[in-house]
């Protein structure tokens, strides 16, 4: 094998995983939309601007859904075609596997809150 067939065979091989790779105007524009979606969400609970909690706690999930396909994209570089779609399956799987782990969390907590004993102050005051 030849030195410039060596090399060629060298090039033919990495090719395809340089296509991926960001350049510095993406890193830039995923680490700006990061720092945005961080500091909005942290004033909205520090400054108290909006006054329903729940909804409040929803624009905080929602933001942070936004900025987990913001990372995914940005600095995962995710998308259908990479890696021939075998990234996109393992995201899908891990989003379904989340899924069920918070739900199954959250309903266990709910039927052990509902199904907890009622306790007044006065009973927490003679528990040992």
């Amino acid at each position: 094998m030849s030195q410039n067939s060596h090399a060629h065979a060298h090039d033919h091989h990495h090719g395809g995983h340089e296509a991926s790779h960001g350049s510095m105007k993406s890193y830039m524009i995923g680490f700006v939309l990061s720092v945005i979606l961080t500091a909005i969400p942290f004033w909205l609970v520090m400054s108290g601007a909006i006054d329903n909690k729940a909804l409040t706690a929803a624009l905080v999930m929602g933001i942070g859904a936004v900025q987990i396909v913001v990372h995914m994209i940005y600095f995962l570089h995710m998308n259908t075609k990479s890696e021939g779609g075998w990234t996109m399956m393992a995201l899908i799987f891990t989003i379904i596997i989340v899924v069920i782990a918070l739900a199954g969390s959250l309903w266990v907590m709910h039927h052990l809150n509902t199904n907890m004993m009622p306790m007044s102050p006065d009973m927490m005051r003679n528990m040992p």
